[in-house]
């Protein structure tokens, strides 16, 4: 089970969208030079389906785009909000996900977002900002993950 440590509306994470950014703690990835260390603790509140329909009611007409910043150790879990996003916004909202993993994971469809970063933070490459970035951003339209990683280098 997902656990929310933190939320915020941000405006870069995701081009061109109002963001409700939710910070899932239990990181497994262990990214040395994380920005979010204190993501590795499994800390915060349930992320469930009661959280989640609190979250969407106060912030739902406020956001263009709901993004999961982590949630790697339930990448299942993960997945599954982000479809109840959509049906419970009847598809007005889209969906992001940043991952640490390199790739998608195997079982989960990347259809099932429209935002998708992944790869991990490694420091000499830099974050998405950087252009020797081993990061991705993908735009996800229809079958195709079109990257946008340029994006954040302008």
């Amino acid at each position: 089970m997902l656990r929310l440590a933190s939320y915020d509306i941000v405006f870069q994470e995701v081009p061109g969208e109002v963001t409700l950014a939710l910070n899932i703690s239990g990181c497994p990835n262990r990214c040395e030079g994380c920005h979010s260390p204190h993501l590795r603790d499994d800390i915060g509140e349930f992320l469930d389906d009661r959280l989640m329909d609190g979250l969407l009611a106060t912030y739902g007409t406020s956001v263009t785009c709901i993004c999961f910043m982590g949630g790697d150790a339930d990448p299942c879990e993960v997945e599954r909000l982000a479809l109840g996003v959509r049906e419970k916004s009847n598809g007005r909202l889209k969906t992001g996900w940043y991952s640490g993993k390199p790739n998608f994971p195997a079982g989960c469809s990347i259809q099932s977002f429209d935002y998708v970063k992944l790869g991990p933070y490694i420091s000499a490459c830099g974050g998405l900002r950087s252009p020797g970035t081993n990061q991705r951003m993908y735009r996800i339209v229809g079958e195709d993950k079109v990257d946008i990683t340029a994006y954040f280098q302008k």
